[in-house]
């Protein structure tokens, strides 16, 4: 008897014939519901915001661009030849009116109007050089400054997230570097056009007592008197080195004073006059943009500093000044000497001492070599 075998064939094509007939139905019901739905429908399908770029957010809203111009419109059209010399440098190639050459510190928002970002733009710019251990002397300095003044704290310790335990502290600018001093942080940070929106620039220590201190009497007092470098009084019997800096219990703000002898050979000059300490200084702008040029790339304590800025101001003597009704506590807190490290059996505060001396001398000798290339130049005689 022979074996009977069933062919594959019929059942193949029934199979074949479902497919074909599945996807015309297909076909057709997508043709029908694409002309039925409006084309806004699809351009508003949501998707994760971490997969939309800035393309799909502006497609998402049916435009582009504003004005319905499209990248071609944008792209292709021709931009006029220009070049304006008196520009800033780099950007001659650029038309004055959108050259924006200045910036500032405010804090924006993310969303809604630029305009409406800004409730009140502070008028004063203050910074602390700190590490968190002096975080409690910090704060009552903080809360000595109204909300004219901008807060910016820079820190030398790495440690910035620590410091939003004060609510003030999330509305203030932190930058962070470790074991930098005030001046490298003011020389890379605080450039004049930078800090242009602020009448004044405090640059203070972190180990200031200012329990008899008072932000917004002294601006008064500074604009009062016409001092464009000033610094509160210090009290007579906590760290101080110069006469000139001395709080004086009878005024309001002094300019001179009389040294031990010899140590002024002209009463309108340092220290007797047109001088003050590097703890505490308060710029305006306008002589801060002198100032800033003068601070050295390499030479991080600013020592000699302080005998070189009546260069920045004229007549210096009556421009430069010490505000006595508001004055300060220099605690003499070693905190940046504990910063360094120790080479030669020498304690870190003893090798940061050493460095602050020395870079004294090689300012000094800076600006005098750079005062007698530029007579030289010029062929001034003294």
């Amino acid at each position: 008897m022979g074996t009977m075998h069933r062919s594959g064939a019929p059942r193949r094509t029934n199979e074949n014939a479902k497919l074909i007939i599945t996807t015309i139905v297909g076909v057709v019901f997508g043709f029908f519901v694409g002309i039925t739905l409006p084309l806004g429908s699809f351009r508003k399908i949501s998707l994760p915001s971490g997969l939309m770029s800035s393309l799909d957010v502006a497609m998402s809203d049916g435009k582009l661009f504003s004005g319905g111009r499209s990248p071609e419109d944008i792209g292709s059209r021709k931009s006029p030849k220009i070049y304006v010399p008196t520009n800033p440098h780099g950007a001659e190639l650029l038309p004055p009116g959108i050259i924006v050459a200045e910036t500032d510190f405010y804090l924006r928002r993310l969303w809604g109007e630029p305009s409406e970002d800004l409730k009140k733009k502070p008028k004063y710019l203050v910074t602390f050089t700190v590490g968190f251990e002096q975080r409690n002397n910090i704060n009552a300095a903080v809360k000595k400054f109204s909300e004219d003044f901008q807060i910016l704290l820079f820190h030398y310790d790495g440690r910035t997230t620590e410091w939003d335990q004060f609510e003030w502290s999330k509305n203030a600018i932190h930058i962070s570097a470790k074991k930098q001093t005030k001046w490298w942080y003011a020389k890379r940070f605080l450039h004049p056009d930078v800090v242009s929106a602020y009448e004044y620039i405090f640059i203070w220590d972190e180990d200031l007592g200012v329990e008899h201190f008072n932000a917004d009497r002294y601006v008064e007092l500074v604009k009062k008197h016409g001092l464009e470098i000033s610094q509160p009084g210090l009290e007579p019997n906590n760290g101080l080195t110069w006469e000139m800096t001395k709080r004086r219990g009878d005024r309001d703000v002094h300019k001179e004073t009389k040294e031990k002898p010899g140590w002024c050979s002209d009463p309108h000059l340092p220290p007797c006059a047109a001088f003050v300490e590097i703890m505490a200084p308060v710029f305006s702008r306008e002589a801060w943009r002198c100032v800033w040029h003068m601070i050295q790339n390499d030479l991080v304590h600013g020592w000699g500093l302080d005998f070189a800025l009546r260069r920045c101001v004229e007549p210096a003597h009556e421009k430069i000044g010490v505000v006595d009704s508001q004055w300060i506590i220099h605690q003499v807190i070693p905190s940046l000497g504990s910063q360094g490290e120790s080479e030669e059996g020498k304690s870190p505060w003893q090798g940061v001492r050493e460095r602050c001396r020395n870079e004294w001398t090689m300012f000094q000798n800076r600006v005098a070599e750079a005062d007698k290339a530029y007579m030289e130049q010029h062929k001034v005689k003294e």
